[in-house]
């Protein structure tokens, strides 16, 4: 390179580092490595050893609709994409290291892919390579540059390395900035009651069922920044519980047991608490212990939006598969829902049909595949 070159490679360079701390510069750094490379898109994604699925992490200049178009069908015509499978690392390829380009452009992914986006050849380059994923840098040739030549493999070959590193100094800094403020959102929408508390027993954070739990005051309050029991049996089980699990000596199965305790009002409440002994991030925030309660009961409510996904079940479906479990039979089944029988069975036999039962019972088993301890709230009413 001319010492122009040298100069914008070594300003590239930093952009890219640059990346790795704020996401929001990662559009103008591949942009940038585009201009750099002689290319007019660039994609960064991964592919699985068993070459079952892909995700696509980073893109710049290629159209929504042409990604969606290589996800679904594309992919497995793209003749370079799992050529990387059996390639040393940092080698970069082009169409004619592959296959004849005369070949390459009698090929639909050609015809009806990469022509329509202005372009004439791809180069890739692999990022990283696990037993589980491989991961490549794909960059588009457009048609005013031509195909792919010695000039930009290597210079893909030199920026190769400097994005991996970005890679993972990007998910270094994630997984260390993840904090209780991170985790507040998610945990609000969680059924169960979890606190989070510091070496001291204070607390450092309530998601909002167990700050509605605290409010009830039936089983547990707060009194300044700790929390206490109402009654005599909850607090020696929640005393001894802490005792537990800040005892590092303790076997683990001991540490991970779980209590029944009983509020003022006679509901019994599943308690856990345990440790954080490895989540250095939340530690960094005081969080010391988790308590994890909820209501005790005879069965966990269904996991409704995963069983309709996986059978692909209508709302009335749905609805009919969640009064079987409850109820049990049609007649019954009919009269909690204000329909009529021949409706229950109609929707009965389509359930059958598509998940394979040929029976109520076997609808009930496969339903309780799918039971949730821990679920969204929905409203006022669910958050415990």
């Amino acid at each position: 390179m001319t010492m122009l070159e040298a100069n914008r490679f070594s300003s590239l360079v930093g952009e890219i580092y640059d990346a790795a701390v704020d996401p929001a510069q990662r559009g103008a750094a591949l942009e940038q490595v585009a201009g750099f490379v002689g290319g007019s898109a660039v994609t960064i994604l991964s592919r699985d050893a068993a070459r079952l699925s892909l995700e696509i992490h980073q893109h710049y200049g290629t159209d929504s609709r042409f990604r969606e178009l290589y996800r679904d069908r594309f992919v497995e015509l793209d003749p370079l994409l799992d050529r990387h499978l059996d390639l040393a690392v940092e080698r970069t390829v082009g169409v004619a290291d592959v296959m004849p380009y005369s070949d390459f452009v009698a090929t639909s992914f050609y015809r009806e892919w990469v022509e329509p986006q202005g372009a004439v050849d791809l180069a890739t380059v692999t990022l990283e390579r696990s037993t589980a994923r491989t991961t490549i840098l794909q960059v588009m040739r457009s048609r005013s540059r031509g195909n792919v030549d010695d000039a930009m493999r290597e210079r893909m070959r030199l920026i190769a390395p400097h994005i991996q590193r970005s890679r993972v100094m990007s998910k270094q800094i994630r997984a260390r900035s993840h904090t209780v403020a991170d985790l507040a959102e998610v945990l609000d929408r969680l059924s169960t009651a979890i606190c989070l508390f510091d070496a001291e027993g204070r607390v450092v954070h309530a998601n909002a069922a167990c700050r509605k739990m605290l409010a009830d005051g039936g089983l547990l309050a707060i009194v300044g920044d700790r929390v206490v029991a109402r009654n005599t049996q909850a607090d020696k089980i929640f005393r001894s519980m802490f005792d537990v699990a800040a005892n590092s000596g303790t076997p683990p199965a001991e540490r991970r047991r779980i209590e029944v305790m009983t509020s003022t009002d006679g509901q019994h409440y599943l308690a856990h608490a345990f440790p954080l002994t490895h989540e250095r991030s939340l530690q960094r925030d005081g969080v010391a212990t988790v308590l994890f309660l909820q209501k005790a009961a005879m069965a966990a409510r269904l996991a409704t939006d995963a069983i309709a996904a996986a059978f692909r079940l209508t709302p009335s479906e749905i609805r009919v598969l969640t009064a079987i479990v409850e109820i049990g039979g049609v007649p019954d089944v009919a009269a909690k829902l204000g329909i009529a029988e021949t409706t229950v069975k109609t929707h009965l036999g389509r359930l059958f049909e598509k998940t394979g039962a040929g029976r109520q019972a076997d609808l009930v088993k496969i339903a309780a595949g799918f039971a949730a301890t821990f679920v969204q709230a929905t409203g006022p009413d669910d958050a415990v």
